[in-house]
């Protein structure tokens, strides 16, 4: 008898968790790949004091931006430029007083663990010569917003054309940081923070922020839900911003 009051303890309460789980509100957060490791941190601070399923979603800026064009269901989109928030905007598919600036990142030239590179940026030549039969891996320079900058970095350098034939390029950052991680580019220009990630790369440089457009995140509440405006809320908190500096990026205090 006692057996059997012990299994039907154990199996209430497996309902009861399994009733919790499914009484949990959803969270779709939509964000730009280089937020990976941040947002991750900030779901896992958040749910300790929220009951919610938080589904994160990460990928190139343009690519989550096409899904949500698509109808696809977001309560939060994080975006790695103005530039796409702008075009949500724009499309009455985000309201602009539903938007902030979240934080903001640097750009920077890396190489493979292990190797020594140390040249002019602004020196043609030395892309050249760096660059002889190698690539330069960089997000698309048409859709990526990391692989926007760089180019727009790159052509204010005056070293664009010398290096436009000698591009590796990729559907989001951390596809290029991967590259050169595993040394199949010998240069690859990706955001500071992923630079920051990863113990297989060298940083070469910094990128001076006068070169680029200021590379900003903006954050979009696109949801009437209490649990999204909850999170919306807690983004522009002191744990959150403490969170984002941790991991490189810069927020106004």
């Amino acid at each position: 008898m006692r057996k059997q009051i012990i299994l039907f303890s154990l199996a209430f309460s497996s309902l009861l968790s399994s009733m919790n789980i499914l009484a949990a509100e959803k969270l779709r957060i939509y964000a730009a790949s280089s937020m990976t490791n941040a947002v991750n941190l900030l779901v896992e601070e958040f749910e300790k004091e929220h009951s919610v399923d938080v589904i994160p979603v990460y990928a190139s800026t343009s690519s989550l931006v096409r899904q949500i064009e698509r109808g696809a269901p977001t309560d939060i989109f994080i975006s790695a430029n103005d530039t796409w928030m702008t075009y949500l905007v724009d499309r009455k598919l985000v309201l602009s007083d539903n938007v902030t600036n979240l934080c903001e990142n640097e750009l920077v030239l890396i190489s493979p663990k292990g190797t020594s590179v140390t040249f002019d940026q602004s020196k043609g030549e030395q892309w050249v010569n760096f660059l002889t039969n190698e690539r330069l891996a960089i997000g698309n320079t048409l859709s990526v917003p990391a692989g926007i900058y760089a180019k727009e970095a790159l052509e204010t350098l005056g070293v664009w054309d010398d290096v436009k034939n000698r591009l590796a390029p990729s559907n989001n950052v951390r596809m290029a940081l991967a590259l050169v991680e595993r040394g199949e580019a010998k240069l690859g220009i990706v955001y500071k923070t992923d630079a920051l990630l990863s113990k297989e790369v060298n940083l070469v440089s910094t990128f001076p922020s006068d070169l680029h457009t200021p590379i900003r995140y903006p954050v979009a509440n696109l949801s009437n839900k209490a649990i999204a405006k909850d999170f919306y809320a807690f983004l522009k908190s002191d744990k959150a911003k403490e969170i984002l500096n941790s991991f490189g990026f810069k927020v106004n205090k």
